[in-house]
């Protein structure tokens, strides 16, 4: 099956530079699946979700349909990394007490792939879909500088799902699923400045512009923040808004 692949090409940076999500995000979903047995973290990239899941979990099927992420996956004993599309997973029917998507549900065929979920899904498991926007730094001058990379720089070349994203999937609807409350998380890191570009390096706004204008628009930024950042090699606090979703199979 044909996909969107906004990321094999940065496979390796994307290991490397995407924030990893809070421990009590996946402690949370531990506490309300019918089971521990295994889950599903589709669209897993570099494993990022799928490392967490398997502290709760027996075992983890961690999917990509990019065998360039799965090739630059962090391994784990209990983690069965695989190239699969969203659509098909490969997993026998009724044998997931778990189904996670981080930050991929936008370039999903959505309805294709809530029918694999619900075959894969135990009765009464859990369907679990989050997406975090643009980080926020700890000053309103270097925020002011990322906004304008975001908007101005690369903006017009975000694809058009990163919508979704901005909505943090609230205009999608999930049928055959019950919605259930969910608390707040926070996504958090302190990272020098080198990390945090590496980071903006790999959105696929900042791909789209390196192809189409031949350009790197990342060393230009460097230069705007470095004389607001001070240090490079200190770490600021950043803070990107985690939004969750959780749907219990009906």
């Amino acid at each position: 099956m044909s996909f969107a692949d906004h990321f094999s090409a940065v496979a390796t940076d994307y290991a490397h530079f995407r924030p990893d999500y809070p421990d009590a995000l996946f402690a949370h979903l531990a506490s309300i699946v019918p089971g521990h047995s295994l889950a599903w973290d589709c669209a897993t990239g570099s494993g990022q979700a799928a490392l967490k899941l398997v502290e709760h979990f027996d075992r983890v099927h961690a999917t990509d349909a990019s065998a360039s992420q799965i090739a630059s996956s962090r391994s784990h004993p209990r983690i069965d990394y695989a190239v699969a599309p969203a659509e098909a997973s490969g997993l026998a029917n009724a044998s997931c007490d778990l189904v996670t998507v981080a930050q991929a549900l936008h370039w999903f065929d959505l309805h294709r792939f809530l029918d694999e979920a619900r075959r894969v899904l135990l009765p009464g498991g859990i369907l679990a879909v989050w997406c975090y926007g643009l980080h926020r730094l700890d000053t309103p001058a270097l925020d002011a500088i990322n906004a304008h990379f975001y908007q101005a720089i690369v903006g017009p070349y975000w694809p058009p799902e990163r919508a979704l994203v901005e909505s943090a999937y609230r205009t999608l609807d999930f049928p055959g699923f019950e919605e259930l409350p969910t608390p707040a998380f926070d996504l958090s890191h302190d990272w020098p400045l080198d990390a945090l570009l590496g980071y903006m390096g790999t959105w696929s706004a900042t791909q789209a512009c390196r192809r189409d204008t031949g350009k790197d628009p990342i060393p230009p930024l460097r230069a705007r923040l470095l004389p607001e950042w001070g240090d490079p090699a200190q770490p600021r606090p950043m803070r990107w808004p985690l939004a969750l979703r959780t749907f219990r199979r009906s």
